[in-house]
């Protein structure tokens, strides 16, 4: 009986932390007013940067494209984890 009950705890445990990281993720729309390559960033026109990741085609973005972006603030960086362009 105790090995039943440790594993359902384990599993509501699991549920409540992948929950919680959703919680995290943050999403933001407009209108890219800057990239720079040098500091992997682009700037919307709402004035906030957004760090873009390593594997995110820089050269492909310019500025007035329209974007959705998600995002999760890391140690104090708006670090992109998804990014749409809208047509």
């Amino acid at each position: 009986m105790q090995i039943r009950i440790g594993r359902i705890f384990a599993g509501a445990a699991a549920a409540l932390l992948m929950l919680s990281g959703m919680a995290l993720a943050e999403q933001a729309e407009g209108t890219i007013k800057q990239v720079s390559k040098e500091n992997m960033t682009l700037t919307l026109d709402n004035g906030k940067s957004y760090k873009l990741n390593a594997e995110m085609d820089v050269d492909a973005l310019s500025a007035g494209m329209e974007v959705v972006i998600a995002y999760d603030v890391t140690s104090g960086e708006n670090v992109i984890t998804d990014m749409q362009v809208v047509e």
